[in-house]
């Protein structure tokens, strides 16, 4: 019996955790990797010291006003490493809470596994969108910058630059997504490592366009669909292989985060922790 002028017990909140407090506790967990700022910021200097790099060396061969080089802005070394460090960096943030012990206290804090995926999605995607951004603009900009000395820049509205640049500032957030999607299915460290490198970058080389399943199988790889989104010229028409479409790339970078989301969300659901 409560007697008067005595204080009632709290009653505990023991209503779902609404999605917004799931953003707020992803993202303190994202920044609570202590090695991620760093990692972030040296891949930015990188990619785009690499695009300043490639400008330089093929600055020398230019007079004067040429046709958009999208490999000199964005060259594939600079975002090949991007793409591993995005897809490592997002299956991290799965795969750390498994080798720790994490998940079984967030499971417990929230039985919507699915809403957890989701928000853990949501906060990966969003931090390296942003982390896209930078590094595309950047690279634009420095590339340019080392061409106006000879007046060889070109400007945003030139033909296949823009392109060029929401392909690669959306290369991280599509990478991130399918690594940190295969973390919630693997949940071990090296696996999960060795099938992101696999499926990112060993994968689409071993598949040419000189015969029609093989091209089929190459062009649904995301790497495959970003060197044709940043590609400014139309493939020949008279050329023996198979060469991707625009629209087609754009579908591979929305299936490939889309379907693995969903299919990491469906499998936490169905298995134990």
């Amino acid at each position: 019996m409560t007697t008067f002028g005595s204080v009632p017990p709290a009653n505990p909140v023991t209503g779902p955790a609404r999605f917004r407090d799931l953003l707020a506790s992803e993202w303190i967990k994202m920044r609570s990797l202590r090695s991620t700022p760093w990692t972030i910021a040296l891949t930015i200097l990188f990619v785009i010291g690499s695009s300043a790099v490639a400008t330089l060396a093929d600055n020398a061969a230019r007079s004067g006003p040429a046709e958009f080089l999208p490999y000199d802005a964005y060259p594939p070394a600079g975002y090949w490493t991007l793409m591993l460090v995005a897809g490592s960096i997002g299956a991290l943030t799965v795969v750390s809470e498994y080798s720790s012990g994490l998940i079984r206290t967030t499971t417990v804090a929230v039985p919507a596994r699915g809403s957890v995926v989701l928000a853990k999605a949501a906060v990966t995607a969003a931090l390296w969108t942003a982390v896209g951004t930078v590094v595309s603009a950047g690279s634009f900009l420095v590339s340019q910058a080392v061409l106006s000395g000879r007046h060889a820049g070109v400007p945003l509205t030139h033909p296949g630059v823009f392109r060029a640049l929401v392909a690669s500032a959306l290369l991280a957030p599509v990478c991130a997504l399918i690594g940190l999607s295969l973390g919630v299915l693997l949940r071990h460290s090296a696996a999960t490592m060795v099938t992101t490198v696999l499926t990112l970058l060993m994968l689409p080389p071993m598949f040419s366009e000189s015969e029609r399943w093989s091209a089929d199988i190459n062009h649904a790889m995301v790497s495959a669909a970003w060197r044709r989104l940043v590609q400014n010229w139309e493939p020949d028409p008279g050329s023996p292989g198979y060469t991707a479409t625009v629209s087609g790339s754009w579908v591979v970078y929305a299936l490939w985060p889309l379907i693995a989301v969903a299919l990491a969300r469906l499998m936490v659901r169905r298995r134990d922790v």
